[in-house]
């Protein structure tokens, strides 16, 4: 009695076919992927940008400390996207500041055709009062729109009911805090106070 033993040549089409679903799903997961690092690289540089907006705000009203008072807007009225880009000729000091933090805000600083594109999505920025007695303090915020929902910021209010959805807002502050200097103690910053906010 003699057993002939068959040898198996090529593949057979269950194997190819396996073998196709296994990469298609391999290059279905790295689209995904790849999605998620562009939505994840929009963030990041709307973040960059808010922190540049803020620690700008902030350098203007500290190199303008004795009328720190005259930067406060609030964060019922914002500056930016429900502004819009204003003309900051004829203006000095704090309002001069405003104006041009406004303009950063709608990114005036970069166009495109005639649309505005050189800040984040839906930017916005506040000053508000966080303390009225000396060391004075006042927080300065951006917010803008992101692209996913996540949660509030309980940082601040500034912006808040302005998205479609407030789990979208971001949100980046910085309090700056005006004290009296040691050589200057008898300025009237720090004798009379600043003018209420």
């Amino acid at each position: 009695m003699s057993h002939r033993l068959s040898r198996q040549d090529g593949a057979t089409i269950i194997e190819v076919l396996v073998a196709v679903i296994l990469v298609v799903v391999g290059l279905l997961g790295l689209a995904g992927l790849q999605s998620r690092v562009s939505l994840a690289q929009v963030e990041a540089f709307q973040r960059a940008q808010a922190i540049v907006l803020v620690q700008d705000m902030a350098s203007r009203i500290n190199a303008n400390r004795r009328n720190v008072g005259s930067y406060v807007t609030g964060t019922g009225t914002p500056k930016g996207t429900d502004v819009g880009a204003q003309s900051c000729s004829g203006l000095t000091g704090a309002a001069l500041d405003l104006c041009e933090w406004n303009n950063e805000l709608v990114g005036a600083g970069e166009t495109s055709g005639t649309s505005n594109v050189g800040a984040m999505l839906g930017a916005r920025g506040c000053v508000e009062s966080v303390q009225n007695t000396m060391p004075y303090q006042v927080r300065v915020s951006v917010v803008w729109q992101g692209t996913v929902g996540t949660v509030a910021p309980a940082s601040t209010t500034c912006g808040s009911g302005k998205y479609t959805d407030d789990t979208t807002r971001r949100a980046i502050t910085a309090t700056v805090e005006i004290g009296c200097l040691q050589n200057d103690p008898a300025s009237t910053l720090c004798i009379s106070g600043i003018p209420a906010f």
